[in-house]
């Protein structure tokens, strides 16, 4: 089991122009390389055989016979090999010259594909040597012992074992048009696309190809692979840098440096169950299938040495990033952060300009989601004109609050321009406890949530009391666990953080902490840092010689684990075996934020085995939570992304993950 995972490359080889002889060997070497790293689908350039830069040659017989022969060579001097790859080479049919690639495996061709749209602008005089292909597939013969093979656009490779491995191909120019054939072979069923090009390098195009690549394999949902031509090619007239790139749902996977050396392959290990499950999730996807008319030359393979997964020592050209809503890159984080923000605070501006709220009321704990909820709110008053004192900073101490997050609580509110307001809850939630007939001294589940609700209800109260909101400070990854308090701290008039996962909030007071820095307020920028140095804790339980006892990730297990799981649950819909593999990949061996705990799989697996308890058992708080923007591709919201039955059985998920023991 490999949970669909297939390893392509492209390559850029050495080469010399109009000498197929030279390049046979070239290719061939390059095929040997590919098949020791277990590829499964290797990509040459355009006219790869030739070479792309011939000009007038092309019109030369000798160069095509070479060619075709060359091709054949290169057949069965590979037929051991059992990776599929495909090369370029000129070829006459039917009285037209085609520009044409050629897929091989095991000693045969097993389907030819002439280029589309033929460029003759700029640099490029391609229809001077070849015909544009606008019909139907047809068959072409080679000669003895190739024979019959299909020619034409309409073409997809599939293998016989695996439905998700769908190959088709287009030609350098077919992806700058602006309807590409891989448009329609994406919606005729093609996962992955290989363009075998020859984009010749000026200034700022490796910028655009980038772009361009990216973006086409987001709009088509599916793998590209491009191939370009590397240095070798002639220069009489252009310059080729060989910029390879391999790109998956918008995301590039892989990419060569410019004027790279030749022969380097290009791999990445692509996740065709994304594909799958994106197209999947997105209904307009198949509805383009609609206007696809025509029918597909399916050629069926086998691919044999697709051995990547859990039971292969093959490690993933993958990249699996342990924290998925969080981008590693720092300035791609700053960026990300800053985009958040904007968002939840102008969620937030529109509520409070459409209600003509006069205050927003918050319980602040000196914990991160509360302070994340003022630092937004306060930003969202800025946008509305409002007065920074109408914000009403309610800290509410009872048994568990510990001196440092109430200092941390007083600090922010003053530092914000926010008003404080203290209202100790211990003496009405004793009351409540004696109304109820509960002892105090029993620490359960009824001890921590009547503080819960006491402090909600003095919020509602308070909200009413000054014409305003009450701005909800709970978080997606507590919402996901359910980790909040039923019509207690699950309830507000509006949550924005209700979209923002626990591993991105910290990252998001960070941006905070630094930004007001840089505008002078070096105080505030203090107090945000020791906020985010306390350990995370709903602070419900007394505390131990004066420190936090009740830590919530001992209790619940490490957020950065459960923000992994969640991801890839809500994203792409990935089974519990899949995620462990995944999980395991990214973080097994490596040390927890914050902890001296190192991951294991057994570690992985309890808190992944609980995070599905959590998850299916705690879907009623889901089911009724206040509004919150979405400012991601995961979110929880009944009216947005997220609608489960309450009562749904996860008996399932849960001996997928008792078989993973």
């Amino acid at each position: 089991m490999n949970y669909g995972y297939f390893r392509a490359a492209c390559v850029s080889p050495s080469l010399t122009v109009a000498d197929p002889l030279a390049n046979e060997k070239s290719i061939i070497e390059s095929v040997k390389k590919a098949q020791a790293a277990n590829v499964c689908l290797l990509v040459f350039p355009e006219l790869s055989i030739t070479a792309y830069t011939c000009q007038d040659l092309f019109q030369q017989k000798s160069l095509e016979t070479q060619a075709v022969e060359s091709l054949k060579n290169i057949a069965l001097k590979t037929k051991t090999t059992s990776l599929l790859f495909a090369v370029g080479l000129p070829l006459s049919f039917e009285g037209n010259r085609y520009n044409c690639a050629a897929f091989v495996q095991h000693g045969k061709v097993l389907a030819i594909i002439p280029k589309t749209f033929i460029p003759n602008y700029g640099e490029f005089y391609e229809s001077r040597w070849f015909a544009s292909w606008n019909k139907t597939t047809t068959q072409i013969t080679l000669g003895k012992g190739f024979e019959d093979i299909p020619f034409g656009t309409d073409i997809i490779i599939e293998d016989k074992n695996d439905a998700n491995i769908k190959i088709a191909c287009e030609i350098c120019e077919d992806l700058w048009v602006p309807l590409a054939p891989s448009a329609r072979h994406a919606l005729k069923g093609a996962t992955i696309i290989a363009n075998l090009s020859a984009g010749n390098e000026v200034a700022q195009k490796a910028d655009y190809r980038r772009t361009l690549v990216s973006a086409h394999s987001a709009k088509i949902t599916g793998a590209y692979i491009y191939a370009n031509a590397g240095h070798d090619e002639s220069t009489t007239d252009m310059v080729f840098s060989g910029h390879n790139l391999i790109c998956l749902n918008g995301s590039i996977k892989a990419e060569s440096t410019l004027f790279e050396d030749t022969g380097k392959l290009l791999i990445a290990d692509l996740d065709l169950e994304k594909i799958m499950q994106d197209r999947l999730k997105s209904t307009t996807f198949t509805q383009g299938a609609y206007f696809v008319s025509g029918d597909y030359k399916i050629i069926y393979t086998e691919f044999k040495d697709n051995k990547l997964g859990p039971k292969s020592k093959e490690p993933l050209y993958d990249f699996i990033d342990p924290h998925p809503f969080v981008p590693s890159d720092e300035a791609k984080r700053r960026e990300r952060c800053l985009a958040v923000i904007e968002m939840q605070s102008e969620g937030l501006a529109k509520r409070l300009r459409h209600i003509n709220a006069k205050s927003a009321v918050i319980g602040l704990s000196g914990g991160l989601d509360s302070t994340l909820a003022l630092l937004v709110t306060a930003r969202a008053f800025d946008k509305c004109d409002l007065d920074r004192k109408n914000i009403y900073a309610i800290t509410m101490p009872a048994f568990g609050t510990t001196d440092r997050t109430y200092k941390n609580a007083c600090l922010l509110a003053e530092k914000t321009g926010a008003t404080l307001k203290e209202i100790d809850i211990k003496k009405s939630v004793t009351q409540h406890y004696q109304d109820i007939g509960h002892d105090i001294n029993v620490h359960d589940i009824t001890y921590e949530n009547g503080q819960a609700r006491g402090r909600t209800y003095i919020l509602m109260d308070y909200a009413n009391k000054t014409g305003g909101i009450v701005i909800g400070t709970g978080d997606l990854s507590e919402l996901a666990l359910g980790w909040c308090t039923y019509n207690g701290d699950h309830m507000s008039m509006y949550g924005v953080n209700s979209s923002i996962p626990k591993t991105l909030v910290r990252y998001l007071v960070s941006w905070f902490a630094d930004d007001v820095m840089e505008r002078g307020n070096g105080e505030l920028s203090k107090v945000l840092i020791d906020i985010l140095n306390t350990p995370v804790s709903p602070e419900l339980l007394p505390p131990e010689n004066g420190t936090i006892s009740q830590k919530t990730e001992e209790l619940v297990g490490p957020y950065e684990l459960h923000d992994f799981f969640l991801y890839y649950v809500l994203r792409f819909g990935y089974s519990p075996k899949k995620i462990f593999y995944l999980a395991c990949t990214a973080l097994e061996g490596k040390k927890a934020e914050g902890t001296k705990l190192i991951y294991t799989k057994a570690i992985i697996l309890k808190w992944l085995k609980s995070f599905y308890r959590r998850f299916f058992t705690q879907q009623f708080k889901r089911s009724c939570m206040p509004d919150g923007a979405k400012v991601g591709t995961v979110n929880l919201s009944p009216r947005g992304d997220w609608r489960m039955p309450s009562d749904a059985s996860f008996a399932l998920w849960q001996k997928e993950c008792d078989a993973l023991c």
